[in-house]
């Protein structure tokens, strides 16, 4: 398979699952240095962050170029220290007339879009978006090159990847707990000094930034799943800078995180019928060849029979439930992956469990020296600032649980106990859940995939209905997201805004 469709598919959202994972980050609200209205501006104390010139430099890559651009630390106290912030761009290759810097953002959070942008963005997106936009990415803080939040080394990582996360009784429920306790120490020890700042609305105010030192007046933006939360943060606080933002696969910052990850649940087990429903049909199905139910009933069995005994792979690691079921979620991203996912389901079966722990590892970047990319402990890091967390304790999770398999008989246990981890976080969540309008901002398009799994479609719905310019953009089939991803009629639509100015008529399928 293609590696550069493999980063797509894995590196753009994360789901609420494994141990490390609260949902797609949602909320926001007041940041110290936003106005009362909610809307930030900047004061004389930034100004030598916002007249910044970078120095443009190879970045190894051909065809792009990196910068750093400094912004405060604490954006309450600009004067204190400072971050660096790692930026990459492409520029525009013409012919047309420049159009200024399109912004992209893959989600997460913690995908580096300057890795989006270099593997597949700045030469992959339509030739005449990069005729005519310099294609820009800035890592978020926290992430990859901007400061990245550090926690587990990668043995330690390892073990805590392999944690049961549907524990069957007290002793197991202790060690899931005390795994959640570690990751957070970790974190505080390893990145004390940037994890109280790294909040959706800090990267926010960051890209705002790196507008006015691009020299654009207003920002154009393509984010993608928690890029859609960034995005629409960016509106709210700057909707006179609010240029011309898509937003694909689009998050509803009105949830609080309990009822954001049972949303999500819902979203996998949708995703995961579609793909039954295709199994069943094939030859080569490892769930049968009955229902879609049947599948799911086989699905859940090999998951506890790998609980009880976990299939080799031919290294030290053995596949666990909780790893089996990362690499089941993440083929639910991309319906090209689901022939991967049938062959890797047939093998484990047969007690070989090698191909669904490499899915599992694409998801969590480890590589093959077993080090990890700091994708998971930014994804944390983020989450757990940016909503308060959606249960405290052990015991606030037990009751929830049927709600959870209400919403998924296969993986609502597993998401359930998932929505655990931010509840031991080191730093108070400084975000909560509220609707965002962005009121006096330039049409934003809001694109919506009604079988997608992570970004369930009515979040779609309830964002452009919250933005007071928003414009529906509905793409009826599976996966995560829908720019780029083969419809003719979602690309043509998001190309002529872009490039054009003109939003997709309200409502418009495809």
């Amino acid at each position: 398979m293609d590696s550069r469709r493999l980063f797509r598919t894995f590196a753009l959202p994360l789901a609420a699952l494994g141990l490390l994972v609260s949902g797609c980050s949602g909320g926001g609200g007041s940041s110290p240095g936003s106005s009362p209205s909610g809307r930030a501006a900047p004061s004389a104390d930034l100004e030598r962050y916002y007249t910044q010139k970078p120095a443009w430099r190879s970045c190894g890559v051909p065809g792009f170029q990196c910068a750093t651009v400094k912004a405060p630390l604490d954006y309450a106290d600009p004067e204190g220290e400072s971050v660096d912030l790692a930026v990459a761009r492409k520029k525009a290759t013409g012919p047309g007339k420049r159009l200024g810097s399109l912004l992209v953002n893959p989600g997460g959070p913690g995908a580096s879009a300057i890795g989006y942008l270099q593997s597949y963005a700045g030469i992959g997106y339509p030739a005449p978006v990069r005729a005519r936009y310099d294609m820009v990415a800035v890592d978020p803080r926290g992430v990859a090159r901007s400061a990245p939040v550090e926690c587990l080394s990668g043995r330690e990582m390892d073990a805590f990847t392999q944690t049961d996360q549907t524990p069957d009784d007290a002793g197991e429920t202790a060690k899931l707990a005390a795994a959640y306790q570690a990751f957070a120490a970790g974190c505080e020890k390893r990145s004390g000094t940037v994890l109280p700042h790294v909040s959706t609305i800090e990267a926010a105010r960051d890209m705002d930034l790196v507008r006015a030192v691009l020299g654009d007046e207003k920002l154009n933006y393509v984010g993608a799943s928690y890029g859609t939360f960034l995005g629409a943060t960016y509106a709210e606080l700057f909707p006179d800078r609010t240029g011309r933002l898509v937003l694909d696969g689009a998050m509803d910052p009105s949830l609080p995180a309990r009822e954001m990850n049972r949303d999500q649940t819902a979203g996998f087990e949708t995703a995961f019928q579609s793909f039954a429903a295709d199994c069943v049909q094939r030859a080569d199905c490892p769930l049968g060849r009955k229902s879609a139910a049947d599948a799911s009933a086989r699905l859940k069995a090999l998951f506890e029979k790998l609980d009880a005994t976990p299939a080799p792979t031919g290294e030290s690691r053995k596949l666990t439930e909780s790893l089996a079921t990362t690499g089941v979620i993440a083929a639910m991203y991309d319906e090209g992956v689901w022939p991967q996912l049938r062959g890797a389901l047939a093998a484990a079966q047969e007690g070989d469990g090698a191909s669904l722990l490499a899915m599992a590892d694409m998801y969590y970047e480890r590589e093959a020296d077993g080090s990890y990319a700091n994708l998971m402990f930014a994804n944390a890091a983020v989450n757990c600032l940016d909503l308060p967390a959606a249960f405290r304790t052990p015991e606030a999770v037990e009751p929830a649980v049927p709600e959870f398999e209400k919403a998924s008989p296969v993986f609502g246990e597993g998401f359930a106990w998932a929505s655990l981890n931010c509840g031991y976080w080191p730093e108070k969540a400084t975000g909560k859940p509220h609707r965002i309008e962005a009121k006096g901002s330039a049409p934003i398009v809001v694109v919506g995939t009604t079988r997608d799994p992570a970004t369930p479609y009515k979040w779609a719905r309830s964002l452009a209905d919250q933005l007071s310019s928003g414009r529906l953009l509905t793409y009826d089939g599976d996966g995560h997201t829908a720019f780029g991803r083969g419809s003719d009629c979602i690309d043509t639509a998001i190309n002529t805004y872009l490039l054009e100015g003109t939003p997709p008529a309200d409502g418009k399928r495809c």
